[in-house]
């Protein structure tokens, strides 16, 4: 899965009227985790298949890299495809060092609450800034789930986040809309109370 979610709606606010949810909670929450799932890959997995087909874990750690990189750019309101879609530069096990400047910067330009209301550009459109948080956390949740799986990891899943994407990713990805530019698979049916994480990468396609 790359960064190419049709999303046209802001996510959805809890119930609670006291303030409206911050979608860069989940944003912070997303890159802390898969930057934690990075740093825990080791020389010997790096050329294990991942559960997207695309990466093995090599290329998935350099993927992830250019994603916390593009998040930066594209909250400056810059353009996001002057920043590739892999950290090619990076040698062998130096994704994790570069993860920590790269969510400095995220947490450093999406500090300003402004942002969320701003027009900004995605690789798929342009799109609110609430509704390019809830992109980047999907896309980071999918592939640290994808990461994890590839390297044997049980990372510390929060089931509210993870829920408040699922209802964002059944907005943006409808069921039906799969293939061609579509890059997902189809649905994976799993049990209704099964874990939010497993509901959540089988609508993207995966299979728990």
């Amino acid at each position: 899965m790359t960064e190419t979610t049709q999303l046209t709606q802001t996510p959805s606010a809890p119930t609670d009227t006291a303030a409206p949810f911050d979608p860069r909670l989940d944003l912070a929450a997303a890159v802390e985790l898969a930057g934690r799932t990075l740093a825990a890959v080791r020389p010997d997995q790096y050329d294990a298949p991942t559960p997207c087909d695309e990466f093995d874990v090599r290329r998935l750690s350099s993927h992830l890299v250019a994603v916390v990189r593009r998040i930066s750019v594209i909250g400056r309101g810059e353009d996001p495809f002057s920043v590739p879609s892999f950290a090619d530069e990076l040698a062998d096990g130096a994704w994790a060092a570069a993860w920590e400047p790269g969510a400095r910067e995220v947490a450093e330009v999406w500090a300003d609450p402004a942002v969320l209301g701003r027009q900004l550009r995605l690789p798929m459109g342009v799109l609110p800034g609430a509704a390019a948080a809830a992109v980047y956390t999907h896309e980071l949740t999918v592939h640290t789930w994808d990461l994890a799986i590839a390297t044997g990891q049980d990372p510390d899943w929060d089931p509210a986040l993870i829920e408040r994407v699922i209802a964002v990713l059944r907005r943006a990805l409808p069921a039906e809309a799969r293939g061609g530019r579509i890059p997902f698979g189809e649905v994976v049916a799993v049990a209704a109370d099964a874990p939010a994480i497993d509901r959540l990468v089988a609508w993207a396609g995966r299979r728990p």
